[in-house]
């Protein structure tokens, strides 16, 4: 009987060639999840809007081209010109206030004192609740016979029934709404702040607002430039509020509707213009994105 040597079976195993599994290469086919998700609910809805937009297309026809029809009808559409004044002013009364008291207020929740965590909760509590919530509480508020006015006494003020006056409460919703999520991203940037530098101006005699802007602000600012861009983004996009607190219709003869509560009007319901719609929505798109490029801009700017 012929016996193997010793180790001869190891080294036939070592010896052969290893069969092992053949595995993909390609990166696109682990991409290809998450291009099938980012295709089929942003770009081509994205396209799908911008070939709308060329069309007189309603909610239940298919529409024909009109080429740049619904471009020109939007010029001369006094609600158009109404919405996009009334959301430049809300970029211009909200992007400010959003820059600044969320910086102050992480400068005072990171302060290590007892209680502080309850205080960043408080905080942050209007981020997460809904703003269908948050925008029926202040409705309530602010009625003509809510408890703003009731405290106000004589001096009682139409914060719903006034176009001004409703467009500056929806702003001060907006503000109230987002200064949760803005601190907790100014408080990331200031845990990056060196302590020595404070310190240093301590010593040179600076006061804590002298601090402030000759420290903090310098070292934040490119958090401030993202805070801005997104604030400005957000305010140019408003809707939820301004529509609860004016209503469907954009409060008294339509006089606080703003960008996309218009596309909201005129895309909606059995005869809505879906074309029309449309191309106000590819408006509002570019409207957004120069937005950003003139906030991105002005920051490199500054660093040169």
């Amino acid at each position: 009987m012929r016996k193997s040597a010793p180790g001869g079976r190891a080294r036939e195993r070592g010896g052969g060639t290893a069969i092992r599994p053949h595995l993909p290469t390609s990166p696109w086919l682990f991409l290809a999840p998450g291009l099938l998700v980012v295709g089929g609910f942003s770009l081509y809805p994205f396209v799908s809007t911008v070939a709308h937009s060329f069309t007189d297309a309603r909610t239940l026809t298919v529409g024909q081209f009109t080429g740049g029809a619904n471009y020109q009808e939007m010029l001369h559409d006094p609600m158009f010109w109404t919405g996009l004044r009334n959301s430049a002013l809300y970029v211009l009364g909200v992007v400010p206030p959003l820059v600044v008291l969320p910086l102050l207020l992480a400068l005072l929740v990171r302060r290590s004192v007892p209680g502080i965590a309850f205080f960043r909760a408080a905080f942050y509590l209007p981020v997460v609740a809904s703003v269908v919530v948050v925008g029926l509480i202040w409705v309530w508020l602010l009625d003509d016979r809510g408890l703003i006015n009731a405290m106000l006494g004589v001096f009682r003020a139409g914060f719903l029934s006034d176009p001004w006056l409703l467009l500056l409460s929806a702003m001060a919703v907006t503000v109230w709404k987002g200064l949760g999520y803005y601190m907790i991203i100014y408080l990331a940037a200031l845990t990056q702040v060196p302590r020595e530098l404070h310190e240093a101006c301590a010593v040179d005699g600076a006061g804590a607002v002298r601090r402030f802007l000759t420290v903090t602000v310098p070292a934040v600012r490119s958090t401030m430039v993202l805070v801005a861009a997104l604030s400005a983004v957000n305010a140019f996009k408003v809707f939820s509020e301004v529509y609860l607190m004016a209503g469907a219709t954009g409060g008294p003869g339509g006089e606080d509707t703003t960008l996309v509560m218009l596309v909201q009007q005129a895309g909606t319901g059995l005869s809505g213009r879906v074309g029309y719609a449309s191309a106000l929505s590819v408006v509002v798109f570019v409207l957004t994105l120069g937005l950003m490029l003139l906030v991105l801009r002005a920051n490199r700017g500054e660093d040169r």
